[in-house]
């Protein structure tokens, strides 16, 4: 039985897609969900902009960070004006290693992912959701 669920969320269309089909699983099967985005490092060239102003690199984590939180007010809010509990997770790091960490620390049932809509095999042999679905502790559910 899923008593567990967990959406992956960021700003894209798939993610939004992703959390409507979550809601509508945790919803009929009465389940926890819970809404994570992972906010990546900052790119590499990062360090260049440090350069110029030390204090750039802590601006923009910052900024990103206030971001993401908004981004996730939104989605906890929808998700409880359809009368669901909900618990949003902001997680730092590499996407996948820090996404598997929580599935397993949380003991989840059910990853719920948004799917590219791309043709091409190399761009899903390479693409983080096919990295989640061998990583990935529990069922992997991709939405499209």
């Amino acid at each position: 039985m899923l008593q567990k669920i967990v959406v992956a969320y960021n700003e894209s269309p798939e993610a939004k897609r992703a959390l409507a089909s979550g809601m509508e699983l945790a919803k009929s099967l009465s389940a926890q969900l819970h809404i994570v985005t992972v906010m990546a490092d900052l790119p590499v060239y990062g360090a260049y902009a440090a350069a110029a102003d030390s204090s750039l690199p802590n601006i923009l984590h910052e900024d990103r960070r206030v971001f993401y939180q908004t981004l996730q007010e939104h989605a906890t809010t929808l998700a409880e004006g359809h009368n669901l509990a909900v618990t949003s997770h902001l997680l730092e790091g590499h996407q996948v290693e820090s996404l598997v960490h929580f599935l397993r620390e949380q003991k989840s049932d059910l990853l719920v992912v948004g799917l590219h809509r791309r043709d091409l095999y190399i761009a899903r042999l390479w693409s983080t959701v096919y990295e989640l679905a061998q990583e990935a502790p529990c069922s992997v559910l991709g939405v499209h």
